[in-house]
């Protein structure tokens, strides 16, 4: 990501009967004279687990491992300080996972990464679709990627794009726009494509020319392959291999079966403006792709519910779809979130009284309800468990899809309610194609073909066997089975049962897996891709896919035992294949033993958001952040001064400058810590509490005459609670961001002011360049973000941190800071008589100051 810093960059994925393993291998060459610093950074698709991550410095490796979330932990709880080669860092933004690593190159050095993830790409809409992102920060020298696809059906089609992030220059329009470079007809340059009745290999090369054309920092974009595959049986496809099986159910040519589909929609003040006006626009589409079979009404809820038609759904015809359309054009955006209140009007909709339930029985439409909210529940009901228990006994049979609108909708809760009503949820991103995505999504559910699909393994062959019975099976998507297989089996008996438009069919078919006993790569032969794997990626699929399904099992558990063993299971199973899941972390341990440290990250968190108070103000669904802090001067002892008259506030800022309040002696204790470039201080660690708080030491420049004297400031601040639910939150802060990880993770920029809620954790981002956190009764933190518009030799960009109220930490704490939270007077004692090295080394330690043998009264002085 520098200057003279060689670049090389390799993708090569291979996707075998849908399922893909990418590998991400990049290599840096850093020709500079002094030491600088390079990033490798990955997009990893959402549904992604990574299985294989290793560093190559000087011929040593760094090998990954994968940890069960509690042993990590400890790892990372009892190393000396973090890895001074490198710091990995795992981030979410839009249906992507953000993978980096940041690595000090030593001059003339040579390192090299490697990352595989697999992951089985869905079926939306007729294709399959793999997006390969293709951001190196720099034009490189040797880009290449390189993607195989085998199916032993035969591949129907296949085509290719290059989406550009915005900001880059589309070479086809010559505009700084998000647009696709590419389609099918007219592949990215430097693209090679060979294709034969099964397979497919595409390698995309761009040279440095074709590089700088787009961006003069290099590719920003998302190379993207769609497919589907040759499926003539309505039984659909089954693969067998050693002892495994796979069953993709994806049937072609039935007819459409009509649907009353109900939309609900928030219309609460909070979606004032741009989502109100998106959603609209999406609503109008919608509306007019509905068929004249189809039933509908609408339903718009804040703290009150209205019907456009009341206590039944209407035929789509011309005239009623252009009255629902200009109904849609009136609605207003005011009000409070009335969930509960929404779900059952729908509810009455879609399950009219016993009187008319024979008529909607006997015309066989499928009943779905589309529910778009932007929020949480704040009047009427609120509290989750009863809105799931009430929604799941009013809709009956009916499918609930929620969608998500923006990031302070209550997406668990929409997750929940559709596991528990036969649909899925999905996040609403708020951008500028927002009304794009919902007509998306609709678009997904607007065909159904079969319901109350059953799909069964006859005679007792199969076991361990994933989710075989589906409620609805809409055109262009496709159901997946995975299991085992028992020994000895021939002749696999597959058998389906299901609902179409007219009546209940059932279907039956035999599986001949002679060849199960080969590789299986007789049926690709003619492929020219590395035919390596195939026989074992049904093995890995079972596992991924089972993985997922009990991680949706233990979301909608409530009973602490189940989700305790179904997280078990799930932690056995991604440990086995070394699948990094939501129950496991990934932790990169240094080779050298007298280096060795260990640093784990987790990726592929679970967003969850718990619900708001009912008293929260309806226009804006992020809570009130704490009061801001007084402005501060450039002297140390400004920001020392407690915002809140009840406490004192111990601090460390500056280089680092240690600064403890003793209110009833009137006196501050300050000392300086001579720390090196990558210690860890503790700072806070209280035992009884599970909170912990470490700050990762940058280096400085010298003063001038005083070389001698390493200067030091905190670039990173790690804050970690254990709030007694589900899982620890841990609170990663940096000069740019502020990241919150526990059952999901949340970023918020320094830059603008945002607030998360997790667990009873409150952490809030200022426009005053601080962030509140605060942990539990009485445990309030400040972190202030400081930066210079134009430093001096001697100014850097740092953090600094104060415990603004630290009553509610218990006597016990200990930490460089956490040891004077209850002290009115102190005695520091130090191990020996060398004052300043032993508090660096014992900082450094995580160590509390106390000792048992010679110590050293050090006297209170004042700043």
């Amino acid at each position: 990501r520098l200057e003279r810093i060689q670049t090389v960059v390799c993708l090569m994925c291979s996707v075998v009967s849908r399922y893909a393993v990418t590998r991400v291998q990049s290599s840096v060459w850093n020709q500079l004279p002094i030491t600088k610093e390079a990033a490798f950074e990955v997009d990893l698709p959402s549904s992604a687990f990574i299985s294989n991550f290793t560093i190559t410095s000087n011929g040593k490796v760094y090998v990954a491992q994968v940890k069960e979330r509690a042993a990590a932990r400890k790892i990372y709880d009892a190393a000396k300080n973090f890895p001074s080669l490198f710091t990995v860092r795992c981030s979410r933004e839009r249906e992507i996972e953000k993978f980096r690593v940041a690595v000090s190159v030593p001059s003339g050095a040579r390192m090299s990464f490697s990352l595989s993830y697999e992951e089985l790409l869905p079926r939306r809409l007729g294709r399959y679709e793999l997006s390969l992102g293709l951001r190196p920060g720099q034009p490189v020298q040797n880009l290449t990627l390189d993607v195989s696809i085998m199916e032993r059906t035969g591949i129907s089609f296949i085509k290719l794009s290059l989406a550009l992030s915005k900001g880059s220059l589309c070479p086809r329009c010559f505009h700084f726009r998000d647009c696709s470079v590419a389609d099918g007809n007219f592949p990215p340059a430097s693209t090679h494509v060979e294709q034969s009745a099964c397979c497919a290999r595409v390698r995309y090369s761009p040279t440095l020319q074709q590089q700088n054309s787009i961006s003069s920092k290099g590719l920003n974009a998302d190379f993207i392959i769609q497919y589907d595959v040759d499926l003539k049986d309505l039984m659909g496809e089954v693969q067998v291999y050693d002892g495994y099986f796979v069953h993709y159910f994806a049937p072609r040519g039935l007819p459409v079966v009509p649907k009353d589909v109900i939309f609900v929609i928030d219309v609460s003040g909070s979606m004032i403006g741009t989502k109100m006006k998106q959603t609209k626009q999406a609503m109008g589409t919608i509306l007019g792709d509905l068929r004249e079979g189809d039933h509908f009404n609408i339903i718009t809820f804040s703290d009150k519910v209205h019907t456009w038609k009341k206590g039944r759904t209407v035929r789509a015809t011309r005239q009623n779809v252009r009255d629902a359309k200009d109904f849609v054009k009136r609605i207003i955006a005011e009000g409070w979130t009335n969930i509960n209140a929404a779900l059952l009007s729908a509810a009455q909709l879609v399950n009219p009284p016993s009187s008319a339930s024979s008529s909607h029985l006997s015309s066989r439409r499928v009943p779905l309800v589309i529910f778009l909210t932007d929020g949480e529940a704040t009047i009427g009901v609120t509290a989750g468990d009863t809105i799931l228990n009430n929604a799941k006994k009013a809709l009956g049979s009916s499918s609930l899809f929620g969608l998500a609108f923006g990031d302070d909708a209550d997406f668990l809760l929409l997750k929940r309610l559709a596991l528990d009503n036969r649909g899925v949820a999905r996040m609403v991103y708020e951008d500028a194609d927002a009304d794009l995505q919902l007509k998306g999504f609709y678009d997904e559910v607007a065909s159904p073909l079969l319901s109350d699909i059953q799909l069964s393994y006859l005679d007792d062959q199969a076991f361990d066997i994933t989710r075989s019975l589906f409620p609805n099976y809409f055109q262009g998507s496709e159901l997946v089975v995975a299991g085992r297989v028992k020994p000895g089996v021939k002749d696999f008996k597959v058998s389906m049962s299901a609902t179409d438009s007219k009546q209940h069919v059932k279907l039956e078919n035999d599986v001949l897996i002679s060849y199960a006993k080969g590789n299986g790569s007789e049926d690709l032969a003619g492929c020219s891709g590395d035919l390596e794997g195939i026989s074992s990626f049904v093995h890995r699929l079972w596992a991924y896919y089972t993985i997922k399904e009990l991680l949706l099992a233990k979301l909608n558990a409530t009973d602490p035992a189940t989700q305790r063993l179904l997280a078990d299971k799930a932690t056995n199973l991604s440990l086995k294949y070394n699948f990094v899941t939501p129950v496991t972390s990934l932790v990169v341990v240094k080779p050298d033993a007298d280096e060795a440290a260990q640093t784990p990250t987790t990726t592929k968190p679970t967003t969850a958001k718990p619900s708001t108070p009912s008293n929260a103000r309806p226009n804006k669904r992020k809570p009130d952040p704490p009061q801001p802090p007084p402005k501060q001067n450039k002297k140390l002892s400004s920001p020392t001064s407690s915002p809140s008259k009840k406490t004192t506030t111990t601090a460390i800022d500056g280089d680092p400058h240690f600064v403890v309040q003793l209110p009833k002696l009137h006196q501050n204790l300050c000392f300086t810590v001579d720390g090196r470039a990558n210690d860890v201080l503790r700072l806070v660690e209280d035992p009884e509490r599970g909170i912990i708080v470490d700050g990762h030491l940058m280096g400085a420049p010298s003063k001038h005459g005083a070389e001698e004297r390493t200067r030091t400031y905190f670039d990173r601040l790690t804050i970690s609670s254990a709030t007694g639910g589900s899982g620890d939150i841990m609170i990663t802060l940096s000069l740019d961001a502020v990241v919150v990880e526990g059952e999901g993770q949340d970023h918020l920029p320094i830059n603008q002011q945002g607030s998360v809620i997790r667990q009873g954790v409150t952490v809030a981002v200022d426009n005053h360049q601080s962030c509140w956190i605060e942990l539990a009764k009485d445990v309030r933190f400040l972190v202030l973000f400081h930066h210079y518009k134009q430093p001096s030799y001697l100014q850097m960009a740092h953090l600094g941190f104060y415990i603004t109220d630290g009553r509610g930490l218990s006597a016990s704490s200990q930490g460089l800071l956490g040891t004077y939270a209850h002290t009115s007077s102190v005695t520091l004692c130090i191990a020996g008589f060398n004052i300043k090295g032993q508090i660096q080394r014992k900082m450094t330690l995580g160590v509390n100051n106390t000792c048992a043998e010679s110590t050293v009264l050090w006297d209170m002085f004042s700043c």
